[in-house]
């Protein structure tokens, strides 16, 4: 199970990232409403800059910076406190500093930190002795669509089609695929606002032809 305790089943930097594409153009087609979706993605967070953000609705959250070849990961489990961050982001590169000791990461909190160091490997600051909820929070970049379409099936109930959300319209997407209409409304029964998704999908800057 990936966890900070076994940060090296983490995918590679460029995969990782496209995973974060993955999952957040995913929510966008189940839940049109941002402000209720579990994953999001912005591709023009800030110069050179690219932003992942998880949010689960009850303080849980994890925020993920991509920046050149680089990325570093700050989770915060809500039922921990916040005292740990100077042990769990010991040894950060000042490359991340702006990020993580900056604002929003600063105000949300971190209670477990990963990162791409030098040699382009992950690495973590100090482990907490205790669980720092990131195996929960991880495991769903395992890069096995199955592991997506398990845990939207239960968090975004009834948002999609009623014979469940198929499995080879996630690989197709997990696998980088040019989004069509065919393979959204395999997923979803309807879509009220194409614009609005197409707007979201450029923000994550992921392909898409809804031509065809």
């Amino acid at each position: 199970m990936i966890s900070t305790k076994n940060f090296n089943l983490l995918p590679k930097k460029q995969e990782f990232q496209n995973l974060c594409k993955a999952i957040s153009v995913l929510d966008a087609i189940i839940c049109p409403e941002w402000e209720f979706r579990y994953y999001s993605y912005n591709s023009k967070w800030g110069e050179g800059e690219e932003f992942c953000e998880m949010r689960d609705g009850s303080g849980d959250l994890m925020n993920i910076l991509f920046i050149e070849d680089k990325c570093i990961i700050s989770g915060f489990a809500h039922e921990l406190q916040n005292n740990e961050k100077v042990n769990v982001t010991k040894n950060v590169p000042q490359i991340y500093h702006e990020f993580i000791f900056g604002e929003p990461v600063t105000s949300n909190g971190t209670s477990f930190c990963l990162w791409i160091n030098e040699n382009n490997n992950w690495e973590t600051g100090n482990v907490l002795d205790y669980n720092d909820s990131s195996g929960e929070m991880l495991a769903i970049f395992d890069g096995n669509p199955q592991t997506y379409i398990d845990w939207a099936s239960e968090y975004f109930e009834d948002s999609y089609m009623e014979t469940g959300i198929p499995f080879e319209t996630v690989k197709e997407i997990y696998a980088g695929k040019i989004l069509t209409k065919e393979m959204v409304l395999s997923i979803v029964e309807q879509v009220e606002d194409w614009q609005s998704l197409e707007d979201d999908l450029k923000e994550i800057n992921y392909p898409y032809d809804f031509k065809i």
